[in-house]
Protein backbone atom coordinates (compact mmCIF):
# COMPACT_ATOMS: atom_id res chain seq x y z
CA UNK A 1 0.00 0.00 0.00
CA UNK A 2 1.23 3.55 -0.85
CA UNK A 3 0.81 6.94 0.59
CA UNK A 4 -1.18 9.72 -0.64
CA UNK A 5 0.24 12.41 -2.07
CA UNK A 6 -1.48 15.71 -3.87
CA UNK A 7 0.48 15.12 -6.92
CA UNK A 8 -1.07 11.77 -7.55
CA UNK A 9 -4.27 11.81 -9.57
CA UNK A 10 -5.48 7.79 -8.51
CA UNK A 11 -4.92 9.24 -4.91
CA UNK A 12 -7.56 12.71 -5.53
CA UNK A 13 -9.93 9.76 -7.35
CA UNK A 14 -9.32 7.40 -4.68
CA UNK A 15 -10.38 10.13 -1.75
CA UNK A 16 -13.01 11.61 -3.81
CA UNK A 17 -15.03 7.99 -4.58
CA UNK A 18 -14.46 7.38 -0.61
CA UNK A 19 -15.77 10.75 0.64
CA UNK A 20 -18.70 10.20 -1.88
CA UNK A 21 -19.92 6.92 -0.86
CA UNK A 22 -19.44 8.20 2.66
CA UNK A 23 -21.38 11.42 1.93
CA UNK A 24 -23.94 8.85 0.11
CA UNK A 25 -24.34 6.93 3.50
CA UNK A 26 -24.65 10.03 5.94
CA UNK A 27 -27.25 11.72 3.72
CA UNK A 28 -29.42 8.28 3.69
CA UNK A 29 -29.12 7.40 7.15
CA UNK A 30 -28.20 10.66 9.23
CA UNK A 31 -24.82 8.67 9.89
CA UNK A 32 -21.90 6.19 9.05
CA UNK A 33 -18.97 8.75 6.89
CA UNK A 34 -16.31 6.97 8.08
CA UNK A 35 -17.81 3.51 8.17
CA UNK A 36 -17.53 3.39 4.27
CA UNK A 37 -14.63 6.27 3.61
CA UNK A 38 -12.12 4.38 6.02
CA UNK A 39 -12.18 1.11 5.04
CA UNK A 40 -12.07 2.24 1.55
CA UNK A 41 -8.77 4.25 1.69
CA UNK A 42 -7.30 1.58 4.13
CA UNK A 43 -8.52 -0.93 1.47
CA UNK A 44 -5.99 1.28 -0.95
CA UNK A 45 -3.30 2.73 1.64
CA UNK A 46 -1.93 2.93 4.65
CA UNK A 47 -4.54 2.85 7.37
CA UNK A 48 -2.87 5.30 9.17
CA UNK A 49 -3.34 7.76 6.23
CA UNK A 50 -6.91 6.86 5.81
CA UNK A 51 -7.72 8.09 9.31
CA UNK A 52 -5.94 11.15 9.21
CA UNK A 53 -7.25 12.38 5.80
CA UNK A 54 -10.99 11.76 7.92
CA UNK A 55 -10.19 14.24 10.64
CA UNK A 56 -10.82 17.11 8.93
CA UNK A 57 -13.92 16.40 6.79
CA UNK A 58 -15.74 14.64 10.00
CA UNK A 59 -14.47 17.71 12.14
CA UNK A 60 -16.26 20.34 9.68
CA UNK A 61 -18.85 18.38 8.92
CA UNK A 62 -19.70 17.58 12.83
CA UNK A 63 -19.28 20.97 13.91
CA UNK A 64 -21.47 22.75 11.02
CA UNK A 65 -24.30 19.65 12.63
CA UNK A 66 -23.79 20.81 15.57
CA UNK A 67 -24.40 24.28 15.42
CA UNK A 68 -27.80 23.46 13.55
CA UNK A 69 -29.53 21.20 15.93
CA UNK A 70 -27.69 22.46 19.37
CA UNK A 71 -31.31 23.80 19.87
CA UNK A 72 -32.29 20.15 20.29
CA UNK A 73 -29.51 18.78 22.87
CA UNK A 74 -32.54 18.17 25.76
CA UNK A 75 -29.84 15.97 27.59
CA UNK A 76 -27.07 18.86 27.60
CA UNK A 77 -25.35 16.95 30.39
CA UNK A 78 -25.34 13.76 28.73
CA UNK A 79 -24.13 15.39 25.33
CA UNK A 80 -21.13 16.69 27.28
CA UNK A 81 -20.04 13.54 29.35
CA UNK A 82 -20.07 11.49 25.85
CA UNK A 83 -18.22 13.92 23.82
CA UNK A 84 -15.45 14.49 26.99
CA UNK A 85 -15.59 10.97 27.67
CA UNK A 86 -14.83 10.39 23.56
CA UNK A 87 -12.29 12.97 23.46
CA UNK A 88 -10.31 11.66 25.98
CA UNK A 89 -10.21 7.82 24.26
CA UNK A 90 -9.78 9.42 21.09
CA UNK A 91 -6.40 10.15 22.56
CA UNK A 92 -5.48 6.91 23.78
CA UNK A 93 -6.84 5.90 20.50
CA UNK A 94 -4.33 8.11 18.06
CA UNK A 95 -1.35 7.14 20.43
CA UNK A 96 -2.31 3.67 19.57
CA UNK A 97 -2.63 4.33 16.08
CA UNK A 98 0.97 6.08 16.13
CA UNK A 99 2.68 3.14 18.03
CA UNK A 100 0.73 0.43 16.93
CA UNK A 101 2.20 -1.91 13.72
CA UNK A 102 -0.42 -1.16 10.68
CA UNK A 103 -0.59 -4.52 10.36
CA UNK A 104 -2.31 -4.99 13.89
CA UNK A 105 -4.20 -1.43 13.57
CA UNK A 106 -5.65 -3.23 10.20
CA UNK A 107 -6.72 -6.51 12.15
CA UNK A 108 -8.68 -4.25 14.57
CA UNK A 109 -10.59 -2.33 11.15
CA UNK A 110 -11.71 -6.04 10.12
CA UNK A 111 -12.74 -6.80 13.24
CA UNK A 112 -14.89 -4.00 13.74
CA UNK A 113 -16.05 -3.98 10.43
CA UNK A 114 -17.21 -7.76 10.78
CA UNK A 115 -18.57 -6.49 14.80
CA UNK A 116 -20.71 -3.78 13.16
CA UNK A 117 -22.34 -6.20 10.66
CA UNK A 118 -23.40 -8.82 13.24
CA UNK A 119 -24.59 -6.28 15.28
CA UNK A 120 -26.59 -4.45 12.22
CA UNK A 121 -27.67 -7.94 11.82
CA UNK A 122 -28.60 -9.74 15.41
CA UNK A 123 -30.05 -6.81 17.32
CA UNK A 124 -31.47 -3.59 15.03
CA UNK A 125 -33.90 -3.37 18.22
CA UNK A 126 -32.00 -2.94 20.84
CA UNK A 127 -33.03 -0.72 23.25
CA UNK A 128 -31.94 1.49 26.14
CA UNK A 129 -33.54 4.09 28.24
CA UNK A 130 -31.66 7.21 29.08
CA UNK A 131 -31.66 5.73 33.16
CA UNK A 132 -29.53 3.24 31.38
CA UNK A 133 -27.69 5.14 28.94
CA UNK A 134 -26.27 7.62 31.52
CA UNK A 135 -24.93 4.51 33.63
CA UNK A 136 -22.95 3.29 30.66
CA UNK A 137 -22.04 6.89 28.68
CA UNK A 138 -18.43 6.97 29.90
CA UNK A 139 -17.67 3.48 29.16
CA UNK A 140 -19.60 4.10 25.84
CA UNK A 141 -17.90 7.28 24.98
CA UNK A 142 -13.93 5.92 26.47
CA UNK A 143 -14.33 2.98 24.00
CA UNK A 144 -15.93 4.56 20.81
CA UNK A 145 -13.12 7.50 21.19
CA UNK A 146 -10.24 4.81 21.41
CA UNK A 147 -11.99 3.07 18.43
CA UNK A 148 -12.16 6.58 16.60
CA UNK A 149 -9.12 7.29 17.34
CA UNK A 150 -6.90 3.60 16.41
CA UNK A 151 -8.78 3.58 13.43
CA UNK A 152 -11.40 6.42 12.30
CA UNK A 153 -14.33 3.79 13.13
CA UNK A 154 -16.43 4.01 16.19
CA UNK A 155 -19.62 2.86 14.93
CA UNK A 156 -20.07 -0.41 16.27
CA UNK A 157 -20.05 1.38 20.05
CA UNK A 158 -21.09 4.72 19.29
CA UNK A 159 -23.67 5.19 17.02
CA UNK A 160 -24.74 1.45 18.51
CA UNK A 161 -25.25 2.77 21.91
CA UNK A 162 -27.05 6.30 20.92
CA UNK A 163 -29.08 4.23 18.17
CA UNK A 164 -30.58 1.90 21.14
CA UNK A 165 -31.73 5.10 22.67
CA UNK A 166 -34.41 5.56 20.21
CA UNK A 167 -33.46 9.22 20.29
CA UNK A 168 -36.12 11.54 17.93
CA UNK A 169 -33.51 12.19 14.37
CA UNK A 170 -32.58 15.98 15.95
CA UNK A 171 -31.49 14.89 19.01
CA UNK A 172 -29.64 11.66 17.65
CA UNK A 173 -27.92 14.18 15.17
CA UNK A 174 -26.80 16.86 17.86
CA UNK A 175 -25.21 13.84 20.03
CA UNK A 176 -23.34 11.79 17.88
CA UNK A 177 -22.23 14.72 16.38
CA UNK A 178 -20.85 16.59 19.40
CA UNK A 179 -19.17 13.21 20.47
CA UNK A 180 -17.33 13.11 16.65
CA UNK A 181 -16.34 16.86 16.55
CA UNK A 182 -14.87 16.24 20.00
CA UNK A 183 -12.43 13.36 19.18
CA UNK A 184 -11.64 14.93 16.15
CA UNK A 185 -10.25 18.07 18.11
CA UNK A 186 -8.18 15.52 20.20
CA UNK A 187 -7.39 13.71 17.42
CA UNK A 188 -5.69 16.79 15.09
CA UNK A 189 -2.83 17.56 17.36
CA UNK A 190 -1.90 14.49 17.98
CA UNK A 191 -1.95 13.15 14.65
CA UNK A 192 0.28 16.04 13.88
CA UNK A 193 2.74 15.38 16.87
CA UNK A 194 3.53 12.15 15.61
CA UNK A 195 3.61 13.04 11.83
CA UNK A 196 0.53 11.42 10.64
CA UNK A 197 -1.26 14.40 9.75
CA UNK A 198 0.63 16.17 7.40
CA UNK A 199 0.63 19.27 5.12
CA UNK A 200 -0.26 17.16 2.08
CA UNK A 201 -2.90 14.40 4.13
CA UNK A 202 -4.59 17.75 6.07
CA UNK A 203 -4.77 19.54 2.12
CA UNK A 204 -6.38 16.15 0.95
CA UNK A 205 -8.83 16.43 3.55
CA UNK A 206 -10.18 20.00 2.94
CA UNK A 207 -9.95 18.28 -0.82
CA UNK A 208 -12.28 15.77 0.61
CA UNK A 209 -15.02 18.19 1.69
CA UNK A 210 -15.93 18.81 -1.85
CA UNK A 211 -17.35 14.72 -2.63
CA UNK A 212 -18.77 15.23 0.41
CA UNK A 213 -20.43 18.02 0.05
CA UNK A 214 -21.86 17.02 -3.10
CA UNK A 215 -22.77 13.32 -2.46
CA UNK A 216 -24.79 14.07 1.05
CA UNK A 217 -27.83 15.15 -0.89
CA UNK A 218 -27.38 12.24 -3.62
CA UNK A 219 -27.95 9.91 -0.27
CA UNK A 220 -30.97 11.73 0.55
CA UNK A 221 -32.48 11.55 -2.74
CA UNK A 222 -31.24 7.93 -2.58
CA UNK A 223 -32.96 7.58 0.83
CA UNK A 224 -36.48 8.93 0.20
CA UNK A 225 -36.83 6.44 -2.87
CA UNK A 226 -35.40 3.25 -1.72
CA UNK A 227 -36.59 1.84 1.40
CA UNK A 228 -33.96 2.14 4.28
CA UNK A 229 -33.68 -2.07 4.98
CA UNK A 230 -32.89 -2.45 1.30
CA UNK A 231 -29.82 0.40 1.46
CA UNK A 232 -28.69 -1.09 4.63
CA UNK A 233 -28.45 -4.26 3.16
CA UNK A 234 -26.65 -3.05 0.08
CA UNK A 235 -24.13 -1.20 2.69
CA UNK A 236 -23.59 -4.45 4.80
CA UNK A 237 -22.60 -6.04 1.13
CA UNK A 238 -19.91 -3.74 0.86
CA UNK A 239 -18.51 -3.81 4.18
CA UNK A 240 -17.95 -7.01 4.06
CA UNK A 241 -16.40 -7.09 0.56
CA UNK A 242 -13.89 -4.54 2.18
CA UNK A 243 -13.55 -6.86 5.43
CA UNK A 244 -12.42 -9.56 2.71
CA UNK A 245 -9.89 -7.14 1.11
CA UNK A 246 -8.74 -6.33 3.97
CA UNK A 247 -8.62 -9.72 5.50
CA UNK A 248 -6.36 -10.75 2.15
CA UNK A 249 -3.96 -8.00 2.18
CA UNK A 250 -3.09 -9.37 5.60
CA UNK A 251 -2.81 -12.43 4.84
Amino acid sequence: MGALSLTDPWALLAVAVALSLGGILKGATGAGLPVISVPVLASLYDVRVAVAVMVLPNLVTNLNQVRKFRAHAVHPAFVRRLAISGALGAGVGTLALAWLPVAVVEAVMVCLIVAFIALRLTRPDLRLSQAIADRWVWLAGGTGGILQGAVGISAPVAVTFLSSMALPRPQFIVTVSAFFAATCVIQLPVQIHYGIMTVDTALLGLFALIPLTAAVPVGEWIGQRFSAAMFDRVILLFLGALAVKLLLDLV
